[in-house]
């Protein structure tokens, strides 16, 4: 007889219902609704803003006075460096390079472009090399015009000539599509789901739900920029979050109702029960990502608030998605979900009558068995583990990427080793010392106490703005833009130097290294805050589902754990150096500032769904049995293979952000999918159930309750469980 879904008078069992009964009309309002929203997103969403300044910082104030009192500083430039092994003067070089300025300059979107051949301060002594200032005239240049450019920079380039333009806008053109990594995730996500499920008709239902939500999402992501301005990088953040989580909450639904199918229930009854559920943890899973990612919001940075939005809105169309459009699909596959089957043998073990023999522990039981019997031991040397993991993080530098750290092949490194060594590696790092209400004779004692500093390799005369109101130097460091040296010696011109020189106090620091100084050292400062409110939130959400504060409060210690390893992992790589040209990043430079960041709030609450999927079946089955190591045993093992697959998923949606071409996005998936690995493996497979093991009854602990023991549904046999799995949510 088939058994009647759980929570089958709840709100999701009876939307999971009408959207089954009802499936050819919300198929068509999925569909017709995506396509709308891509087609209104895509072609007329908000263009990226990539301003990270702002603020009360030096830099910002900075940034101020120059865009007030001196608006030909404004707009983008490209640089040229030249080198020449016979000197920019021999004939045939000095032939090339005037063509290629002469094409810098006939550009449609240039303006006059000044020959280092009638400047000697463009030029080094030996006359080996040069540059030279390339201005847009066009504000927001097309991408494919200044590509034009730098190709025929770096085509004029051999034959002992070096030539590269580099500048922000020269970064950007040169820098191809984030490439073939989301398409080689999706591969990979299919894969797994086909190796987990053993039918093509079940791997494509999660896939065909993630992918519909994720194109919804992200258009809905670009609409919302017009609204909070976001990165560039926001729509590739929220795609690689959006993909990783869509597919498997639909994996986790879809589990659930090939379980109903199993146990005799109808198509129906199978797909209510499985909402009503997995669908209920879904829930849960995407609140806590959404709440853990709309942290941002307390840093408050501008764009970092685009990004939480954007990410938030693309996780909750997959929730949403996997909660109404799902149900349709599965009314449309119905018993089918096992047609194409893989090939797989199916030998079962038959006692002396002929009946089955009794069925074995699975490994996952077995291993839960291992693991409460020394729970002492495992929980050290897993917590242990961890730690050292962990340790790398304290030295990580936070900064912003620029030319030193692009690939070798690219035009903007050319130029950014050309001028280091010619002009010092701290030509591209140049500090602009602003001053509003001078002249560039009172700032004279200012350009002379910061000659004399220490680190300082060069500084240009003061020159005061057209209405006289203001006035500006350049100084360049002997260090380069990613050198630690060369934040000490901002915070030491800062705190020591200007302060004590005459009219030093009214004048502030900035140009893109100070601001990238400033953007970091306010990410530190606000971090504890954004860190303290995730964690609050998301125990206070957990213990809403699984009605424990023990248990809630051992998440969020085992998930900081499992971050932290991360962020150790990641230093190590991309910070030290350790196999980091083998994961294609080609120099050891800082961790881009926003990446742990994101990372953060992503990461804890990507931890929160296992989280959440494992204890709340511990708490069926606890609810079944009220002993906590059966409980436990019995909640891994029915959880342990969706697990694994759902990590395997994510690690392989986020370990494709390396095939890209983004530096920062490369450093995301990697800690993510460092983290996600760290997590379902020694978290959920180690110290869960050793600290569980250790707590006992204490697990279940909850102000209030007279008792540490939930109640037990005694009518609830051993062939009902499933029937009880909904008990816990309510």
């Amino acid at each position: 007889m088939t058994t009647q879904a759980p929570g089958g008078d709840g709100a999701l069992a009876r939307m999971a219902r009408f959207c089954y009964r009802r499936r050819r009309l919300v198929s068509a309002v999925w569909i017709v609704g995506v396509i709308a929203v891509a087609f209104a997103g895509f072609g007329f969403g908000a263009a990226p803003d990539n301003d990270m300044s702002g603020g009360g910082s030096g830099s910002a104030k900075a940034q101020t006075v120059i865009e007030k009192h001196f608006p030909e500083m404004q707009g983008d430039t490209l640089t040229l460096a030249i080198k020449a092994d016979k000197g920019i003067d021999d004939p045939a070089a000095r032939q090339r390079i005037e063509k290629v300025l002469a094409e810098l300059d006939a550009s449609p979107v240039t303006g006059p472009v000044a020959s280092p051949y009638q400047d000697t301060k463009l030029v080094t002594g030996d006359r080996r090399i040069a540059r030279t200032i390339v201005p847009l005239t066009v504000k927001d240049a097309k991408k494919t015009d200044v590509k034009q450019l730098v190709d025929a920079v770096k085509h004029a380039s051999g034959d002992g000539l070096s030539l590269g333009l580099g500048g922000q806008q020269a970064e950007k053109a040169e820098t191809p599509k984030q490439g073939p990594g989301d398409s080689v995730g999706v591969l990979a996500a299919a894969v797994i789901l086909f190796i987990a499920f053993g039918s093509l008709v079940a791997m494509g239902l999660p896939l065909a739900t993630a992918l519909t939500a994720i194109l919804g999402g992200l258009a809905l992501t670009k609409l919302s920029a017009h609204l909070v301005p976001a990165p560039d990088f926001t729509v590739i953040f929220a795609a690689l979050i959006g993909l990783g989580v869509g597919i498997d909450y639909a994996l986790f639904i879809v589990t659930r109702y090939k379980d109903g199918l199993q146990a005799g229930d109808d198509p129906e009854s199978a797909t209510v029960k499985a909402v009503a559920t997995a669908g209920h943890a879904v829930l849960f899973a995407g609140t806590t990502v959404v709440i853990a990612m709309l942290g941002l919001i307390t840093m408050g940075q501008r764009l970092m608030t685009g990004v939480a939005i954007g990410a938030s809105v693309t996780v909750l169309t997959t929730m949403v998605a996997a909660v109404t459009l799902l149900p349709a699909l599965l009314g449309f596959t119905g018993r089918k979900i096992n047609s194409l089957r893989l090939p797989r043998r199916s030998a079962r073990r038959r006692g002396s009558a002929g009946e089955p023999a009794p069925a074995r522990r699975t490994p996952a039981e077995r291993w839960a068995g291992g693991v409460q019997r020394r729970p002492l031991a495992a929980a050290v040397l897993a917590g242990a583990g961890l730690l050292v993991l962990a340790a790398p993080a304290l030295s990580m530098r936070l900064s912003l990427p620029d030319a030193s750290v692009q690939p070798h092949d690219r035009g903007s490194y050319t130029s950014y080793k050309i001028l280091s060594e010619g002009f010092g590696p701290g030509y591209g790092a140049p500090l602009i010392f602003a001053a509003e209400g001078g002249s560039k004779d009172a700032l004279a004692p200012v350009v002379a106490a910061v000659a004399a500093t220490d680190g300082i390799a060069s500084v240009t005369p003061a020159r005061t703005s057209k209405d006289g109101q203001a006035a500006v130097f350049t100084a360049f460091p002997d260090t380069g833009f990613q050198d630690e040296a060369t934040t000490r010696l901002v915070h030491k011109l800062r705190d020591d130097v200007l302060p004590k020189t005459p009219a030093g106090k009214d004048v502030w620091i900035g140009g893109p290294n100070a601001a990238a100084i400033d953007y970091a050292q306010q990410t530190g400062a606000r971090l504890p805050l954004m860190i303290t409110v995730v964690i609050v939130l998301s125990v206070v959400l957990l213990i809403a589902l699984v009605r424990s504060v023990t248990i809630a409060l051992q998440a969020a210690v085992m998930n900081l754990l499992s971050i932290g390893a991360a962020y150790g992992v990641l230093v190590a790589i991309v910070q030290w150096g350790w196999l980091g040209s083998a994961l294609g990043f080609t120099t050891r430079m800082p961790i881009t500032t926003w990446v742990p960041l994101t990372m953060f709030p992503v990461l804890f609450g990507l931890s929160m769904d296992y989280e959440v999927f494992l204890i709340s079946r511990v708490r069926e089955e606890y609810v079944l049995s009220g002993d906590t190591r059966t409980a436990v045993t019995r909640g891994l093992a029915r959880t342990a293979k969706i697990i694994t697959a759902a990590a395997a998923i994510m690690i392989s949606v986020f370990t494709t952000s390396l095939l890209g071409p983004d530096v920062s996005i490369k450093q995301v998936g990697l800690g993510m999918a460092v983290a996600v690995f760290i997590d379902a493996t020694v978290v959920r497979m180690l110290l869960v159930p050793a600290v569980m093991e250790l707590f006992g009854r204490a697990n279940w602990w909850m102000p209030g309750r007279r008792t540490t023991q939930p109640a037990v549904a005694a009518q609830a046999g051993a062939g009902e469980r499933d029937g009880a799995e909904a008990i816990p949510h309510r």
